[in-house]
């Protein structure tokens, strides 16, 4: 199976935002627990539901607390009992918040399928904490013993006999040009022949019509 790259482009994260599934918009829903139930249900975070009572961490509305009226998945936002506006016209509307901006300060728990998701995740939170706690138990030595033979014998077989690279002598270019320089010597030394020019028949031609 191919492994997914992390999409780190802006304009990609909105798009795949925008354009996610319903169960997936679900989980993007959660928002942090207070410090009372995370003690007591052993919970983090919870996609926040209507009937659940939140209180506003950030933005204008800070310290606001009120129940959730509507969720409204399409655009990511959450509507709490009381939050509202007055519009130009006078007339009062409900004021949209994100959920990672409030934390749930009570859960409403009359779904059963919420107190099954609540109760595994709380065994699984119990499960790690005792897997940290016990210290490192040591393997018997037979399993000891019998990994280092299967990697003794992958290095056997991995190993391979070395070819001898054959070594080859160059003429270092010194001695090339030292050759050069003694052939230009010996062609110096040698006396050059000096070509003896044939005389010219006319002058004797003279002699002969002045006798």
């Amino acid at each position: 199976m191919q492994a997914i790259k992390p999409v780190t482009k802006p304009t990609k994260q909105r798009k795949m935002i925008f354009q996610a599934p319903d169960h997936i918009r679900h989980k993007l829903f959660a928002a942090s627990l207070s410090p009372e139930l995370k003690a007591s249900h052993g919970v983090k975070t919870l996609p926040v539901r209507n009937g659940d009572t939140v209180r506003v961490m950030r933005g204008d509305h800070k310290g606001f607390e009120g129940k959730v009226t509507r969720v409204y998945r399409r655009k990511y936002k959450i509507y709490v009992e009381g939050l509202t506006r007055e519009k130009a016209d006078g007339t009062a509307i409900f004021v949209p918040i994100h959920p990672s901006k409030v934390m749930i300060t009570s859960l409403n728990l009359e779904d059963k399928w919420r107190k099954k998701v609540l109760e595994r995740k709380k065994e699984a939170l119990k499960e790690v904490e005792k897997a940290v706690a016990k210290p490192l138990e040591k393997p018997p030595k037979e399993i000891v013993e019998a990994k280092e033979e299967v990697i003794e014998e992958k290095v056997i077989v991995e190993e391979k006999p070395k070819r001898r690279k054959r070594k080859v002598t160059k003429k270092p270019p010194a001695e090339k040009v030292k050759k050069k320089v003694e052939k230009a010597e010996k062609e110096e030394e040698k006396p050059k022949e000096k070509k003896t020019r044939a005389k010219r028949k006319t002058a004797k031609k003279k002699t002969e019509g002045e006798t």
